[in-house]
């Protein structure tokens, strides 16, 4: 059931209303709940508050944008396309996000929303990434998605491709921040990355789908990336890419942020060398210091003293194993493994000498 106030967002959101200029609506007529929030209707042709933020043209050309048929079509496609919408007047409405400045009033998505109240760690970089900053984004999302966090990025060209798909290859989850409508994902070449993010993790967006990128909306969208990540991670970026926006973004949220040393001599990696340099950033090496640094190190000892490294799917079970032994249709049910997968998984943690197989198809740690 679509509200009064998410009507009225998912129309403002439709015509590039401003944030600002939404807040100071929201001001005037959401104090007393959804109840007294006056329709689309009685705000374009009744109510004269408004007029002190727009403009007399800006109100004219709303006006003749309205047709309640076609706004409420809209919303009815949005449904039946699995696109939910979520204001932040939602309970859905991500916490990472409220209290920022300029946050979204309106989001689009598809997916598992829950994903952005887990572990999210941002990836960021150029879009044409050298080999060496290729390499360097594969090993350690590789990693990180193994050790349990959410990989976010923006599911354009270069390391953000890298970074969804890397994570998507490991089993693990990624969230796709997007610049543009879902009818027009940019660039159009990612269009089949976009989907398999949306069934497997999420996408997301504060444009409604017919809504095409524009040069601005980049930047913005950005921001979306920042707020939502516990840290950002930048493996290459020169110092005119558009990184550095995700860059100012966490610095201005105080979320973490880590870079990869990089050639002196190359451009590309300019950007994490001068945060480093300037104490911006955290050097980093190995993706298992980002791990340790929030406490999801997925590192293990086993008998001999020797240290093995978990997958995302080897890690889940061990983590259902650590009080008490399960069997194994629990570990099905739960970790949702298929069936040949998990028995491969099994017996690769007994060979490691990391669990037990006990009678009964019955498991524990060793």
């Amino acid at each position: 059931m679509i509200s009064k106030i998410d009507r009225f967002l998912i129309f403002m959101s439709m015509n590039e209303v401003p944030n600002k200029k939404q807040e100071t609506l929201l001001e005037k007529f959401s104090s007393d709940g959804d109840d007294a929030f006056p329709t689309v209707e009685q705000i374009l042709f009744e109510k004269t508050l408004w007029q002190d933020v727009f403009s007399a043209s800006e109100i004219e050309a709303l006006r003749e944008n309205y047709d309640p048929q076609q706004l409420d079509g809209s919303i009815e496609n949005m449904t039946k396309s699995g696109i939910e919408i979520v204001t932040v007047f939602s309970e859905k409405y991500p916490r990472s996000l409220i209290d920022l400045p300029d946050r979204p009033l309106i989001l689009f998505a598809k997916g598992e929303l829950s994903l952005l109240e887990q572990n999210c760690l941002g990836v960021v970089g150029t879009r044409m990434p050298t080999s060496y900053g290729r390499l360097v984004t594969e090993k350690f999302v590789k990693k990180l998605a193994e050790a349990g966090f959410v990989i976010v990025s923006g599911l354009c060209y270069g390391v953000d491709e890298i970074a969804h798909r890397t994570t998507l290859n490991a089993g693990g989850k990624t969230v796709a921040i997007i610049g543009s409508g879902f009818s027009h994902v940019y660039p159009s070449t990612n269009m089949n990355l976009a989907r398999e993010i949306a069934a497997k993790g999420l996408i997301l967006s504060e444009y409604p789908p017919s809504f095409s990128a524009k040069k601005y909306t980049f930047p913005r969208r950005n921001r979306i990336i920042a707020g939502v990540s516990k840290g950002i991670l930048i493996s290459e970026a020169g110092l005119k890419s558009g990184t550095l926006h995700t860059k100012e973004y966490a610095l201005e949220y105080g979320k973490d942020i880590f870079a990869v040393p990089g050639n002196v001599t190359s451009s590309k990696s300019e950007l994490p060398n001068m945060l480093i340099k300037t104490g911006q950033a955290e050097c980093v090496l190995d993706a298992s210091e980002i791990a340790e640094f929030y406490g999801l190190d997925n590192v293990r000892e086993n008998k001999a003293g020797m240290f093995v490294e978990l997958s995302f799917d080897e890690q889940k079970i061990v983590e259902l194993l650590e009080n008490e032994e399960r069997d194994f249709d629990f570990l099905a049910s739960e970790t949702k493994i298929p069936v040949n997968i998990l028995n491969s998984c099994l017996t690769t943690l007994e060979i490691r000498g990391l669990i037990k197989r006990l009678a009964a198809q019955k498991f524990c740690l060793a």
